[in-house]
């Protein structure tokens, strides 16, 4: 049995390749969840090592201890407070001194450190050669690994650097000399917090310098000791210090690390002339053309038709397949059962209901899986960060900040996640803004409603490109919302946009299959969960009361049905299967598909058949974009609500709703006079 060694956390930039790390560490030994009091994705996992279990904690990328978004104050707080056992500074050797800047800052704050040179493999054959001797001594003795992740290099190595760091703790105090002036005033204050910062478990020597740079978190703990005199006496010296240095000194301190950064840069890294054609390596020339102004958005929707062109060639099979599979067993199970004795609504429920509604919403697993495999890889070779700078200028003019595209784009993956992202953004306003357009991005819950209704009414060249205008429209809509919401709740100037470009790079199938199968395995959860209570709920009011034909329009599904179906009928979907899957679509998007396979008794290829005696094109078409536009899921109205509150969730259940509805009618009026 593995006896526990300690925890370590995992701490960079973003782009890095920490993920990578995380999952060439830990690989199937992890588990995602929150952390304590917040809806930002919390990564943990373990790896042994000969008899050593080590407790591994992601923590999201930051470029510093200063916290400015709620991101950088979770990674912030978990190292000063849960105090890890040791820390993996993972730094992009690529980006060295930017990268150095967080690294030097842990040091400060007294973290047991190990130093991964991640992406070691970039500067090969560049002319540029580390001296790890020199870097390791510059910051005090820290033990450096150099690592390739996304090939799997050096993670033995790491592995076996963390375990000693772990057993022998951290030698030492790494200090920046910061001049006369300076010295003698963080001395003067640290000798004062001595007492109070080791209460709080802090070096004084980094508590002194974060008062003095004005850090709110350490001067709300330093009051919460007691120490209103000492905060003053921090302030008053601040203040003093401005004066002799001519430079607020968080300025000042910031400098004066990148200085040393620069020095022991200079030192300990070497270039050859090789070194300056890098820079116009193929990563600089692809840039020319994917953040160009003119063809970087063209480009970045090609890649996005090309991606469901591609899902829709390769799922179509696959989901043939399983389809005939369900079907095989939803017969053979009624059939069997039949033998056994089993009442008539047992087998009516397994066959109707279980197999034929979860089954319906089984059978897109494989154009989910590949969607999920497309947007992983664009991710993994860093083009998405790039699609983000190119959007920047359009987000701006429709109000919305750059950073929002991350969140909005994570939205074609899950709404529920890429509402939790905004919370990067720094502006309140931004933030809520982003939320409450983020669910007109078309999840992948609405994927297996555009294969069904595609499917079943256009043409098979056509798919692709139809699925490709819904996903294009939820944009459209979103943008011109966000111009309206600005207008009306969020004025203001939006927050210029800065982001660091990572370096692009060929991920490898590992890493890219670990992503794709940790999204779908939350469809799968919900297939198992959510859709299977919908559909047993659906079964059971289609069954109700006892006598009536299953799923009738005497039935209580039929009954419900019939009361919203007349609001429906502008938009051409007037019957009540229609109205009942959008009410339990409420639930999940999914269920939307579930549902029509228990009302009708059938799975996807059925469906496919019976659709068209009830639908035409334009409705169908409508029906799709009405499933895109109207109410969240539950599970995405219920973040909204912890992010923003109760008025913003009604506000954004209320508004997608009345849009939704309004939409489909005009696409279904129109339509229906062009497609005739």
């Amino acid at each position: 049995m593995s006896k526990s060694a300690g925890v370590i956390a995992l701490a960079g930039n973003p782009n890095v390749g920490k993920t990578c790390i995380f999952n060439a560490l830990t690989g199937m030994r992890q588990k995602v969840g929150n952390w304590p009091g917040v809806t930002v994705e919390k990564k943990e996992g373990v790896f042994v090592i000969g008899d050593q279990e080590v407790m591994v904690v992601d923590l999201p990328g930051i470029y510093g201890l200063t916290p400015y978004s709620i991101d950088e104050k979770i990674a912030r707080d978990f190292l000063i407070k849960e105090k890890p056992g040791a820390v993996v500074a993972v730094v992009d050797t690529t980006n060295l001194e930017r990268n150095l800047y967080l690294v030097v800052e842990l040091l400060e704050l007294g973290a047991n450190l190990v130093l991964d040179l991640n992406m070691i493999d970039r500067i090969e054959g560049q002319g540029i050669k580390i001296n790890k001797e020199k870097l390791s001594q510059g910051l005090g003795g820290v033990p450096i690994v150099e690592t390739a992740a996304h090939k799997g290099f050096g993670i033995e190595a790491m592995k076996q650097a963390v375990l000693e760091v772990l057993r022998r703790g951290r030698s030492g105090e790494f200090k920046i000399d910061y001049g006369l002036d300076a010295e003698t005033v963080i001395s003067e204050l640290a000798e004062v917090l001595e007492d109070k910062a080791l209460a709080l478990g802090f070096s004084p020597r980094w508590t002194a310098i974060k008062l003095l740079e004005g850090d709110p978190e350490v001067q709300e703990l330093v009051k919460q000791r007691g120490g209103e005199e000492t905060l003053q006496m921090a302030r008053q010296l601040a203040a003093a210090l401005e004066k002799k240095l001519g430079s607020d000194p968080e300025t000042f301190f910031a400098e004066h690390r990148y200085g040393f950064i620069r020095g022991l840069v200079r030192q300990a890294v070497t270039a050859t002339e090789k070194d300056l054609v890098a820079r116009l390596s193929l990563s600089d020339k692809l840039d020319r053309i994917f953040t160009s102004r003119v063809l970087g958005i063209p480009i970045f929707f090609l890649f996005m038709w090309l991606a469901f062109q591609l899902v829709f060639k390769l799922g179509a099979p696959l989901a043939d397949g399983i389809d005939s599979f369900m079907g095989w067993l939803g017969t053979s199970a009624s059939a069997w059962l039949g033998q056994v004795g089993a009442p008539e609504w047992v087998a009516s429920l397994v066959s109707d209901g279980v197999i034929g509604g979860v089954g319906a919403v089984l059978v897109f697993l494989p154009n989910i899986m590949l969607l999920f495999l497309v947007l992983s890889f664009l991710e993994d070779t860093g083009y998405m960060a790039r699609a983000a700078f190119v959007m920047d200028r359009i987000m701006h003019t429709f109000g919305l900040h750059g950073k929002s595209f991350i969140p909005m784009l994570l939205g074609f993956g899950c709404n529920v996640p890429a509402i939790m992202a905004t919370r990067t953004l720094e502006s309140e306003k931004d933030r809520v803004l982003t939320i409450l357009v983020n669910p007109l991005m078309s999840c992948t819950a609405r994927l297996p409603i555009y294969v069904l209704f595609t499917g079943a009414f256009f043409a098979e060249r056509y798919r692709g490109t139809v699925v490709f205008s819904l996903y294009l429209l939820g944009i459209v809509l979103a943008l011109l919302l966000a111009v309206l919401f600005k207008c009306i709740l969020f004025k203001g100037a939006v927050a210029p946009f800065i982001m660091e470009l990572p370096p692009y790079r060929l991920p490898s199938v590992k890493s890219l299959l670990l992503h794709m199968w940790e999204r779908s395995r939350i469809f799968l959860v919900k297939a198992g969960t959510i859709i299977f209570a919908g559909v047993v709920l659906v079964w059971l009011l289609a069954s109700l009361p006892v006598g009536v034909e299953y799923g009738s329009a005497e039935s209580l599904v039929g009954r419900l049905g019939a009361v919203f179906a007349p609001l429906l009928k502008p938009a051409g979907f007037g019957e009540y299967q229609a109205a009942v899957a959008l009410i339990f679509g409420i639930l999940a998007k999914e269920t939307v598909v579930g549902t029509l396979g228990t009302l009708y008794g059938v799975g996807r290829e059925g469906l496919a058949g019976v659709l068209p005696q009830y639908f035409t094109p334009a409705s169908a078409y409508a029906f799709m974009v009405m499933s895109l536009i109207y109410i969240p899921c539950l599970a995405s109205i219920a973040v909204i609500k912890r992010e923003a509150g109760w008025k913003w969730a009604a506000f954004a259940v209320s508004y997608s709703l009345v849009l939704g509805w309004l939409v489909a009618v005009i696409f279904y009026q129109v339509l229906s006079r062009l497609w005739t």
